[in-house]
């Protein structure tokens, strides 16, 4: 993984990259996130008789997955991808699916934010 020095010489750090024979007209940039999505248990509330506290289980366990996207403006297109976790395996899928959707004869740069987990 590359970390371009700064955004004023994107284009350059890019060209640098590029295998031989590629030139960066040829070249689109798709820019990725993911994010957790989920539910946790709230506060439970019920109606009770004035001066009473009954006792309610309430839910403890919560449910999350975690949506994978990138879009490329270049070419007006975007992926999306709903994963169980966020991990090795699941980027694997979505860097799939995102070689998948690039046109034949072009080629893909993907910008990643600096997320821990991505290096």
């Amino acid at each position: 993984m590359h970390k371009p020095n700064s955004k004023k010489n994107f284009v350059q750090e890019v060209a640098a990259t590029l295998p031989p024979g590629v030139a960066p007209e040829q070249v689109d940039i798709w820019f990725q996130d993911e994010m957790r999505i989920g539910q946790r248990g709230t506060q439970t509330r019920l109606w009770a008789r004035k001066g009473t506290r009954p006792r309610v289980v309430r839910q403890q366990q919560s449910e999350s997955a975690y949506i994978f996207g990138a879009v490329c403006p270049r070419q007006d297109s975007a992926i999306g991808l709903v994963m169980p976790h966020a991990n090795t395996e699941a980027m694997s899928h979505h860097l799939q699916v995102l070689s998948e959707a690039v046109p034949a004869g072009r080629h893909a740069v993907l910008v990643l934010d600096r997320a821990g987990w991505h290096t």
